[in-house]
């Protein structure tokens, strides 16, 4: 049985990447995940090859291709997406990548990540999400992850770090993070969260770059030599968007607070405290979204690791810097963004609006906000390109502007 799934597999993926066009095939061959109750039958799949080319800040330039599988349901929307990809980088050398997500119903979600390259990097994802508990009451989470990113950067601490403090190391993690939000009210949910994080610091993949450890001591820098976090988390969360994965109208505010103890297993005993908030404003039928958030973060306590501090720099916070540029024990971060949609196109039987989005980010660290400081803020300027298949998937391409210079991200979903 196992070998004959895995033969339909192969075949379908062959098949499916040659034709490059919209197929129909029968459900039987297409076994769960890839198909559920509510997929028609025979089913349609449309394949679509695409390049892959891709620059950041800290990885450099990737190259490659990828085909991407939708797989629609008996309602004609996509409830399936598998991606199987090869890339090359000069840093890593080549990355094989299998990507797949699975909307089986509205109150459904998974999704995994699977990535191998020549040198260093790896990654194994998986991601769950269920609305379906006491009458929809209830929604919880489960992330699984194990990573390293031969990539990573650390300048020093506070807003006045530079290019000249930068080093490189791989930033090997693994653990779980998982929630449960239950409803309290129409608009209200109170979660629990609870994260065990090991991670272990290892020299990274640029032998130009100086490592972490040859150039910052470990009193200087905690959690260089590797450490472990779990911590437990309790946030109230309003929300009033129409759509928890591409929201075009309502208000989402969030109060969180974490705390990581030794008695629990933690290198560290500190807290982190965040508020956010979040909007969404529609113009002509949403044609135009005008969208922003605010987000406070501090973090509380003493020899607390690097990596556990608050943290600005990357696709989803200042787009103008690689990942983890500006590290210190509390941020403040505005994202403005007008996503407007430029017009609807059907490809391979796929209809997706097509929208560019110029934004603004404009954040700073800082170690406390009652240091903070108007000339600390970097101004990231930028522009996005977004193809969106509702309900479900967003492809974009984020190009910001900072004083290292320009930062381009691909990847999947909205920033925020």
């Amino acid at each position: 049985m196992c070998s004959n799934v895995t033969l339909r597999i192969f075949l379908f993926v062959l098949f499916a990447g040659l034709s490059a066009c919209t197929s129909m095939v029968p459900r039987k061959d297409l076994p769960y995940p890839l198909t559920n109750q509510e997929s028609s039958d025979p089913v349609k799949v449309v394949s679509i090859p695409l390049p892959v080319i891709a620059s950041s800040p800290n990885e450099g330039v990737t190259s490659g291709a990828l085909t991407a599988f939708l797989i629609h349901d008996k309602h004609d929307e996509i409830n399936t997406l598998l991606a199987p990809q090869v890339n090359y980088n000069p840093n890593f050398g080549t990355t094989a990548t299998l990507y797949g997500a699975f909307y089986p119903t509205a109150d459904l979600f998974w999704e995994f990540n699977l990535a191998k390259s020549s040198k260093i990097n790896d990654d194994v994802e998986v991601r769950f999400r269920d609305t379906t508990f006491f009458s929809h009451e209830l929604e919880l989470n489960s992330f699984v992850f194990y990573s390293t990113d031969g990539s990573a950067r650390f300048f020093g601490f506070q807003s006045n770090s530079t290019k000249l403090g930068e080093t490189n190391y791989a930033d090997q993690e693994f653990g779980f993070n998982v929630s449960a939000g239950y409803k309290i009210g129409k608009y209200y949910q109170l979660v629990f969260g609870e994260r065990l994080k090991g991670v272990n610091i290892m020299r990274g993949a640029f032998s130009s770059i100086p490592f972490i450890r040859d150039r910052y001591a470990t009193q200087d820098v905690p959690g260089i030599d590797g450490f472990t976090a779990h911590a437990q988390k309790l946030a109230l969360v309003y929300s009033t968007l129409n759509s928890p994965i591409m929201p075009t109208f309502g208000g989402y505010a969030k109060v969180s607070v974490e705390n990581s103890s030794k008695i629990l297993g933690s290198t560290a005993d500190y807290r982190h405290y965040e508020v956010e908030a979040k909007g969404f404003i529609p113009v002509d039928d949403a044609r135009y979204v005008s969208a922003f958030r605010l987000i406070y973060n501090q973090t509380l306590g003493a020899s607390v690791p690097f990596l556990e501090r608050s943290i600005l720099g990357g696709e989803t916070t200042l787009r103008g810097y690689g990942r983890n540029r500006f590290i210190d024990n509390s941020y403040l971060l505005l994202n403005l963004e007008e996503r407007i949609r430029l017009f609807r196109w059907e490809v391979f039987g796929v209809t997706a609006d097509w929208e560019v989005a110029p934004f603004v980010d404009l954040g700073s660290v800082m170690k406390s906000l009652a240091e903070f400081k108007s000339s600390s803020f970097e101004f990231n300027p930028g522009l996005g390109v977004r193809a969106v298949v509702r309900p479900n998937l967003i492809g974009r391409v984020d190009i910001g502007w900072g004083n290292d210079g320009p930062a381009v991200f691909v990847g999947l979903g909205y920033p925020f």
